[in-house]
């Protein structure tokens, strides 16, 4: 059963957008000397108002949805969680800090939750403060059956982002990766921050290289399944798996346009590999490339009028940009000998790459769609499969800095870095749409 049913109440917005205007945006992000300043947001553990007795387990899950609702806003590039001294509170016996006590901690809004349980159900009204001048600036509620209580606590988080910087939270996206089952790579699918995984495939072979459709139910993925790779297609939800191409050789690297309509992808089954679009039934539009060197990674941009992607035309792996027809191609990288595996981001103005170092390891690296603006990300162990979030405000990625590999996730500064899973087997992960 899909949540939306369970949901008997959702986010009544009582202080609607349009009456908060530009002053809440004008508060949000400042900047100190050109730097980027994260808003500072404080997050009240979520209080019972309820008269009748409540039991161990619901008070429980005032912690747990408190404690989520702050990770998601730590988590967040934009905002920054302010921690509250719990030694201080001790003591000095504060059972709860008043909004300028939060503005004393640093705390440019401060969240607010209040807890009743009607029946089967959790009910959370949300509220959010401006702490400079301890004005509501907005507030709702949320009701789902207690056992919906993760994304209960998302989707609140889900509308301070909303309220604060009018875009979409990402807090209820999913990531998909390949996780080793006995000898076979299986695609499964977690909660971006790691939660509530999932295996989606039993092909019992090698999988790789998964990738969303536009939509978030359809995964895209190359295998070894029947002999040579292939493109396949699961439904996230049913685990159904089609097989798409036939060819000759290999089919790999699949790309979804925004559309969801075609696939670019890697074929050779004229003998080299070139960049080819074809249609979801598998069946080619388009050859993009021809070119005797080794063509790969194609990347759509998020108009679909472009592809990024790699080719060692030079000698060595460069990212390279061409029109949507395979028409103007050019170079993009010029800095760094060994440049791979390109991701365009959902925002359009930066590309994300795998870039060798002169160490040996593999960094991930971020470049303006100009060329200009090149920034390394990442400094330790070997960083692979970067992959942006919907939002365009974070990466996911493969790094074996800690173990023969685990997925993480960080900012597009490179600060913020999380490890989401903990099995040391997991790979090529990328990340879904907003539902």
């Amino acid at each position: 059963m899909k949540l939306s049913r369970l949901a008997t109440a959702y986010v009544l917005i009582l202080l609607p957008l349009c009456a908060l205007g530009q002053g809440v945006r004008d508060h949000r992000l400042g900047t100190v000397k050109g730097k980027f300043q994260a808003t500072q947001i404080g997050v009240d553990a979520a209080r019972y108002i309820g008269t009748s007795y409540i039991a161990s387990e619901d008070s429980a899950l005032m912690r747990y949805v408190t404690l989520v609702v702050q990770n998601d806003i730590d988590f967040y590039a934009d905002f920054k969680l302010v921690q509250l001294d719990t030694f201080y509170l001790r003591t000095y016996e504060i059972k709860e800090v008043d909004l300028l006590g939060w503005k004393a901690l640093g705390a440019d809004y401060v969240v607010k939750l209040e807890t009743e349980f009607p029946g089967p159900n959790m009910r959370i009204y949300w509220r959010i403060f401006f702490a400079n001048n301890q004005t509501q600036v907005a507030r709702g509620t949320l009701e789902y059956s207690r056992q919906y209580w993760r994304e209960l606590a998302h989707d609140i988080a889900n509308e301070v982002v909303y309220n604060l910087t009018g875009e979409r939270g990402i807090f209820r996206t999913k990531i998909a990766y390949m996780k080793k089952v006995g000898k076979a790579k299986e695609v499964f699918v977690s909660d971006f921050d790691g939660a509530n995984e999932s295996q989606v495939t039993k092909t019992g072979s090698i999988c790789i290289s998964p990738v969303f459709s536009p939509d978030g139910k359809t995964i895209y993925f190359t295998s070894f399944r029947d002999g040579d790779p292939q493109l396949y297609s699961v439904a996230v939800e049913s685990g159904q798996v089609k097989k798409i191409t036939s060819f000759p050789g290999i089919a790999a690297a699949p790309a979804v346009s925004p559309d969801g309509m075609k696939i670019a992808c890697v074929l050779s089954k004229d003998g080299n590999s070139e960049i080819y679009v074809i249609d979801l039934n598998g069946r080619v539009i388009k050859r993009l490339t021809n070119h005797i060197a080794i063509e790969s990674s194609p990347t759509w941009s998020p108009d679909g009028r472009m592809l990024a992607f790699s080719s060692d035309r030079t000698g060595a792996p460069q990212i390279y940009l061409m029109d949507s027809d395979g028409l103007g191609v050019r170079r993009l990288t010029y800095e760094g000998k060994y440049n791979d595996s390109p991701i365009w981001s959902q925002r359009g103005d930066r590309i994300t790459f795998v870039s060798r170092t002169k160490l040996g390891l593999f960094n991930l690296v971020s470049i303006d769609t100009s060329g200009a603006d090149y920034r390394e990300l990442t400094e330790v162990g070997q960083n692979e499969n970067p992959h942006f979030s919907p939002d365009g405000k974070h990466v996911v990625f493969a790094s074996a800095r800690l173990s023969e590999g685990d997925i993480y996730t960080m900012d597009l500064s490179g600060e913020g870095e999380k490890r989401i899973t903990h099995s040391g087997n997991c790979s090529n992960p990328t990340w879904g749409p907003i539902p």
